[in-house]
């Protein structure tokens, strides 16, 4: 919906409620996902919750936007200056994980199987909506690398035309000065050969792993 659609729409709900439900309604529509019908549910929700829980969301959305920042070294969300993941010394100071937003790190962490530190990118390259290396947390992750203790960078962008594209100019930039890797990507757990699309079999046939057995050279086809 084009936003002179989207304000008419919410300019002829002010003669159908109160003043306040419409205001309610047309700052709810705002949200992600969230539509005009969706945020008039959400609005009517609202107005038949107890007054205890309605105070309680409004104090929610107060409170996170007033005491949630960015961390100063990995640019996570937090309340301290350091978020918790980079003030633990027991992390892998040498393994950093770049991702490209904080809900990123979430996901990854409930894993149980990595034990370094993270650094949010705050987006991925994509110049057709005008975003530009100088606009992301890249300039940070480069002299994040220039630290002596850091040894290899784990790209987790996303498996999109903007995350790949983001991930092969970090690559680029970092090339020779740390052991860049990148997350694997094929076939999920339970999945069937039948219903794997082309781009997701071939990444699992490239990024096949061994199983042991002897090593012999593979005989090129004749031609």
């Amino acid at each position: 919906m084009d936003s002179a659609t989207w304000v008419s729409r919410v300019s002829s709900l002010a003669g159908m409620y109160a003043a306040p439900i419409s205001r309610l309604i047309a700052e709810l529509s705002k949200l992600p996902g969230i539509g005009q019908r969706t945020a008039q549910r959400l609005a009517f929700y609202i107005l038949r919750a107890d007054q205890a829980d309605a105070v309680a969301l409004a104090e929610a959305i107060r409170e996170v936007k007033e005491k949630v920042r960015l961390c100063e070294v990995c640019f996570n969300l937090t309340e301290e200056p350091r978020c918790t993941i980079c003030a633990d010394e027991g992390r892998d100071g040498s393994l950093i994980c770049v991702v490209e937003e904080p809900a990123d790190v979430v996901p990854i962490e409930r894993t149980g199987e990595f034990r370094g530190r993270y650094h949010v990118l705050g987006g991925a390259l994509s110049p057709i909506d005008g975003i530009d290396p100088e606009d992301l947390r890249i300039d940070e992750l480069v002299e994040r690398a220039g630290q002596s203790e850091v040894a290899e960078l784990v790209l987790a962008t996303n498996p999109t035309t903007t995350g790949e594209a983001t991930a092969l100019h970090i690559a680029e930039l970092l090339r020779g000065r740390v052991t860049i890797t990148r997350l694997a990507s094929g076939l999920p757990v339970g999945a069937d050969l039948e219903h794997a699309d082309e781009v997701t079999l071939g990444r699992a046939l490239a990024g096949r792993t061994s199983l042991g057995g002897v090593d012999k050279p593979v005989n090129p086809p004749d031609k």
